[in-house]
């Protein structure tokens, strides 16, 4: 009940759409065992505070470092250098404990760049084993008080913990999600649960063991990625579990339906498929990009006999306290926390083993134009402070600006490479387009960027050049967004004014065009729906991804308002150049990410150093071209 569903939703079985709640069910199950293990053990005077920790390190860590060792090879073969930076991350977070904490900072547990995290599973072990390394500590200092009043304590702190998370799904979702004071109650409710069956035992009612049962069930098959969780709602698999635990004797009829054998099999290897399942799965969708039928459905099958083989030659030897002792334990667990560390470490050192390879240097494999745009960027401009400048020389002043958000930035390597005799600077600001007054995507400061960007260009009338770029995708709700690996369409952004898009823009060109000046319009890039840093040769292999190519045809209404746009503003306003620069990414059937000379793109919507340098190559032939005319 706890992990087929698990592995069930993450597979994409659509009818387990609310089988991520097997980990509450895991908790409960888990907080349950180890107050019954403690309570028995402080009351007959026989509790060890390191025979713990030993049974805890032999049941969780060998196979939890058997599948991290396995994992490294993998990752080598076939992350990108930022997909390594984090693997190694979690490496040192996993071995340390607080790989929830790591995942908090980092991603979205629904989202779909954390479905290519092979430890992401480990954030439900992080809380456990937090759990385990202070619920003993705490039940030793309170027992003194008596057990009744244990009892409530902990009954009180349930209580707490729920209230938290029920305010933290609300104001903070993802520490909601993955940290352990929202999640405490979950184990507390086990706890609770401990105390009941050892004073009362195991009734045995039908009604109410069915009734838990059903409610675990009716979680799994109801709940969705849109419920609020943990919450309230968690209260329905939580307490389900309870009243399974209390009241599920043997005779019942939920017990009699859930020691048959297939059941009780798929729970003996139960930790070693949990384990197994998401680096599976992830590796998966790193070469082939998605999970679809066959593929998912082979992945299920074959965690379960990868599960029994680890569960046979690795958990249970370690099981086995004459083959292995309590130093050979410790030894052991000391020697794989630091084995982990260290090559998590080397990897965020080596910015995620970049040398492994031999990148093509025209590209830049990031998730995104920022990095590298720092790198590049070689002295900030005093009187554009808070915005993005950058410019080759201290001493010259400028000649050619290149002005926009984020599609700005990274043409400005490829710019200053090509014009060397040129000074030039770039002005920019996330999600601020040219000519847009609107505040996009919750970003505030778009009207002072304008200002300070129109000022600039008044007080330098020797910049003969303007190259105006940004994400046009904006103006309308037909634009892909960026979600961390993932793409949506913009459906909750309101689509700009028109009337206001045009007025702002020939208010724009009649200020700042000049008898000397050229001013160019850059053609938005077409926006991909999907992830084209994957598309490339990756590490050992090479994979054919016919998801690799986007419609043209499909693509065509996405852009047919901005078009319909600039076609109004060039019949207003004939100064300006607009440079298109769609034809360089698609031919007349797709829109690619990718050239014999290597990938054009670093993400969905931003271009990498390649795909900028073909922009650069058609501002050139229209630079020659305009001063052809010109003499003539």
């Amino acid at each position: 009940l706890a992990v087929a569903p698990g592995i069930l939703f993450h597979a994409g079985v659509d009818a387990f759409s609310g089988g991520y709640v097997g980990v509450d069910v895991f908790f409960v199950i888990s907080g349950y065992l180890i107050t019954t293990i403690l309570i028995e053990e402080i009351e007959n005077g026989r509790f060890s505070i390191i025979n713990f920790y030993e049974r805890r390190a032999r049941r969780i860590l060998p196979v939890l470092f058997f599948i991290m060792l396995l994992c490294v090879p993998f990752a080598w073969m076939w992350m990108l250098p930022s997909q390594m930076e984090e693997f190694s991350s979690s490496l040192i977070a996993v071995s340390l404990f607080v790989s929830n904490i790591l995942f908090w900072r980092e991603s979205d547990y629904f989202a779909a760049a954390a479905e290519e995290k092979p430890l992401l599973h480990t954030w439900s072990l992080a809380v456990e084993e937090q759990y385990y390394l202070l619920f003993p500590i705490f039940l030793i200092l309170v027992w003194r008080f008596g057990k009744k009043p244990v009892f409530w304590i902990i009954v009180a702190m349930a209580a707490i913990s729920l209230l938290l998370s029920e305010w933290g799904w609300r104001n903070t979702e993802l520490a909601n999600f993955y940290l352990a004071p929202t999640r405490a109650w979950e184990l507390f409710a086990g706890s609770i649960a401990a105390f009941a069956v050892q004073k009362y035992g195991v009734q045995k009612n039908n009604a109410l063991a069915s009734l838990g049962l059903g409610a675990i069930l009716f979680a799994i098959f109801v709940y969705d990625k849109n419920t609020p969780f943990p919450s309230v709602y968690a209260l329905v698999p939580v307490l389900g579990t309870v009243l399974l635990i209390l009241y599920a004797d043997k005779e019942t009829y939920a017990a009699k339906l859930l020691s048959r054998s297939l059941f009780v099999g798929i729970g003996l290897i139960s930790y070693s498929a949990y384990l197994w399942h998401q680096p599976l799965f992830a590796f998966s969708k790193i070469i082939w990009l998605d999970l679809h039928g066959v593929l998912a459905f082979a992945l299920v099958l074959i965690t379960f006999p990868l599960a029994y083989l680890s569960w046979r030659f690795v958990e249970t030897p370690f099981r086995d306290k004459s083959k292995f002792g309590r130093g050979h334990i410790f030894t052991f667990s000391l020697a794989g926390i630091l084995f982990f560390s260290a090559i998590g470490i080397f990897g965020l050192t080596s910015n995620g083993f970049e040398s492994r390879q031999a990148w093509n240097d025209h590209y830049i494999l990031t998730e995104g134009p920022q990095e590298k745009f720092n790198d590049a960027c070689l002295l900030q401009n005093p009187q554009l402070d808070d915005f993005s400048t950058c410019r080759a020389s201290q001493e010259n002043l400028p000649t050619i600006a290149l002005i926009g958000d984020s599609h700005s930035f990274v043409l400005y390597e490829a710019m200053a490479a090509r014009f060397p005799n040129e000074t030039i600077i770039n002005i920019g600001k996330w999600e601020c387009l040219p000519f847009v007054n609107d505040e996009h995507l919750g970003r505030g400061g778009c009207e002072e960027y304008q200002q300070k960007t129109g000022a600039f260009l008044d007080a330098n009338p020797q910049i003969h050049t303007i190259i105006l770029a940004g994400y046009w995708g904006y103006l309308s709700s037909g634009g892909f967004a960026y979600e961390g690996g993932g793409y949506r369409i913009h459906d909750d952004v309101t689509p700009t004014d028109e009337a206001s898009f045009i007025r702002n823009a020939l208010e724009f060109l009649a200020r700042h065009e000049r008898p000397s000046r050229e001013i160019f319009v850059l053609q938005s890039v077409p926006d991909l729906d999907f992830k084209p840093v994957q598309c490339d040769e990756i590490g050992l292999f090479r994979f054919v991804r016919s998801t690799c190519l986007m419609s043209y045809r499909e693509f065509l209404p996405r852009k047919e308002m901005i078009e319909a746009l600039m076609s109004t503003l060039s019949r207003e306003n004939d100064s300006f150049v607009y440079v298109e620069t769609q034809q360089l990414f698609c031919d007349d059937e797709s829109c690619f990410s990718m050239s014999e000379d290597g990938t054009l793109y670093s993400d969905g919507d931003h271009i990498s150093r390649l795909g900028a340098e073909l922009i650069v190559d058609e501002i050139e032939r229209l630079i020659v071209e305009i001063e052809r005319l010109i003499v003539e």
